[in-house]
This record gives structure tokens, sequence and C-alpha cells, in this order.
């Protein structure tokens, strides 16, 4: 890393936006940015969730009615202003038309990378622009750095290891990381609950965090696939082309999936979707699931000297992967290979594989 963190400068009172979701994290931020003589503007976006009777989940849990009651005792409590933003319907044309479209394909969406991008930030940093406002901040355990070499931001990794967002916030462009400010970056989960303990909001200890997609239940996905995305049955086949038993539509499994497959005699995993033929292909033998080339497309980076050229990497396949190394090729077609230098287990198309120099996470691109 050769750039310098922004970290938590003197604000002097200048106003700074604070996306605010009621919860331990972003209230940390915006009480650490104040105690730092800035003048936080608390905003808590409200976003929409599937529109069905059958989906029990009847508030997003990112944006709950009582998160934002939350967030705006909090921001009484530390005298800031506090602004709550309904942007159900740009949640609705971009996150949920994402993930539709993508099961859609047979793919396994990630719709908190797309969120980051394309609403939650954006949404931020354009109110931000209304109220003549410079910089944005949230609670995420992530750095931006300035490098010296490519003269540009750059996302890079938190003092929390264990708790690091960073590949959540791969896709966002060098417009806003120039704008952004994580004041939480040189902070653990634990020095942030012991913050609030002092600070008397002790009761966030007691508060367990959803592991369920914030717009539809878990209990409600299959109706959730069943009538926004359908797709038909077809056989499931082992590698040698036995026919084993049946799907329900490939849109409902994803690469390396165990459980609910259906089967008896296994345990089997999914190893490959065949969308031409609408055959799911099992497997026993999670070598199968195993390879050292992947093909992406859609590549994302954050600075414009990096494209077009052969770079050894460190990837994350997934949010809760360890880096691998690697080396991202580019083709002439505009896409790119990575070829790994151990061998990767279920790689699932339409994830995301994140890229990084050292600490600095340089970019994406979408698995093939």
């Amino acid at each position: 890393m050769d750039g310098k963190p922004k970290g938590i400068t003197k604000g002097n009172g200048k106003k700074i936006v604070v996306g605010m979701s009621g919860g331990v994290d972003s209230s940390i931020a915006l009480i650490l940015l104040k105690k730092n003589g800035w003048n936080p503007i608390g905003v808590s976006l409200k976003y929409c969730v599937w529109q069905d009777k059958s989906n029990k989940q009847k508030e997003n849990i990112c944006c709950s009615t009582e998160s934002i009651l939350t967030a705006k005792k909090i921001c009484k409590k530390y005298g800031c202003k506090h602004v709550t933003l309904d942007i159900s319907k740009q949640f609705q044309d971009t996150v949920i038309s994402y993930f539709i479209d993508t099961l859609r394909r047979s793919q396994t969406p990630n719709p908190c990378m797309i969120c980051n991008k394309e609403t939650k930030f954006k949404e931020l940093i354009n109110y931000a622009n209304s109220q003549g406002i410079k910089y944005v901040a949230t609670g995420h355990y992530a750095k931006t750095v300035f490098s010296k070499k490519y003269k540009s931001y750059f996302i890079s990794l938190p003092k929390d290891k264990k708790k690091d967002q960073t590949y959540y916030l791969s896709l966002l462009p060098q417009e806003y990381l120039e704008r952004i400010m994580f004041p939480l970056e040189d902070f653990t989960k634990e020095e942030v609950y012991r913050i609030a303990e002092e600070e008397n909001l002790d009761f966030y200890l007691k508060l367990a965090q959803s592991q369920d997609f914030c717009f539809v239940s878990e209990d409600s996905m299959s109706n959730f696939l069943e009538k926004e995305v359908g797709g038909k049955k077809g056989n499931i086949i082992d590698t040698k082309g036995k026919i084993l038993g049946a799907h329900i539509g490939l849109q409902h499994y994803t690469i390396g999936q165990r459980k609910g497959i259906g089967l008896s005699g296994g345990p089997y995993f999914v190893a490959f979707k065949d969308i031409k033929r609408n055959v799911l292909v099992v497997s026993k033998n999670l070598s199968d699931l195993q390879t050292k080339k992947v093909e992406l497309i859609n590549v994302c980076l954050s600075n414009n000297k990096l494209y077009k050229k052969k770079l050894d990497v460190n990837v994350k396949i997934r949010y809760q992967a360890k880096a691998s190394k690697a080396t991202l090729i580019y083709k002439k077609d505009g896409s790119y290979n990575l070829l790994f230098k151990s061998l990767q287990t279920s790689v699932t198309p339409g994830q995301f594989a994140v890229f990084y120099l050292g600490d600095l996470c340089i970019g994406s691109g979408v698995i093939k």
C-alpha cells in the first residue's frame, strides 16, 4: 500500500452525510465523526420488499421502521439532523430486477454488490450533492487510500480482517471513492461494541443480525422463485450421464450446493447447470467441482492503468473465501481469464471475483 489512509480527519464543523441503518456500526461511525468536529447528517434509506402476500418479510430488514427510529434517536441524542429517503423504486428497478434477471439466466446473484454501487452509495452521494456537501461516510469495515503510484483512490483492507467488507465495495467507481470516508477503518468490531457501551448504547450488544435476503424471507424464497423467475423441470444426471432424478428448475440450485437436491444415496453436490439442455449435473466427487481457470465478464477496475494488463493478484471468489493467488489475463474480446495457482472449488457463475494487490482492492469481475 503506497497510499495514505484518509482516516477520521478533523471536521472543523464541516457537514458530512452519514448512511444510517440504525445498527451499531453506522451509529458509532456518526458518533466518531461528531467527536472529531464534523457536523454529521444521518441519512436512512428506505428500501422496498418483494410485494407479494406470501412474503413473510413485511419490511426490508436493512431499514425496518424500528431501525430507522433508532437512527433518529441516535441523531437526536448527538444533536445531528436526520433524514429518511424513500428509494423503494430505485431499489426495485436496480437490485430486485438484477436479482430476478440473474436467476432467470440460472446464475447465482449477489445483490449486495449491486446495491452498494447502484443504490446505497449512489443515493447518499446524490443527497450530498443536493445539499452542497462533499463527503459521505458509512459504517463499513474498509479503508479508502490514495495511491501515489496510480494517482487515484482505492478501497483497502481495514484493521478488522474478520469483518472486512471490501469484497462488497469493489464496484464503487473512482468518483465515489474520492468522497467516501469509513470511520471504522481502524477499529475492530469489539472496539466498536466497547464504544457503544461507553456511550450507553449497550442495547446493541443484544441485537441479532439477520442472514436473510433483505427483501424476501428465506421461508418465502421458493414462492419468489416460482412467481418471479419461473423455469421448468428437468433431469438430474451424474457426470457420466445417468439420470438420477428430476429438478424443479435450475434457478433453485447453485454450484456446490449439497442440501435440498432431493436425491437419495448421496451426498451429491451440484457440479454444473447445463442451461441449453435444462439439465442439472451432480457428483459425489468434489474434484468435479474444482478448476484452476475461470472466465470473467464485466470486469471493473479502480484505475484505467490496470486495464488490458497481465496482473498477478490475490482473488476472492466469494465473500467468505480466503484470497488465492491468480493471474488476471486480458482477452481481445474484452473479457478476462483468471488462472489460479491452486484448485478452486465451487466456482459459481454470476458471483463476483474480487481482485487485490496487497491490501488494495483493485476491482472485480463477474464469473461467467
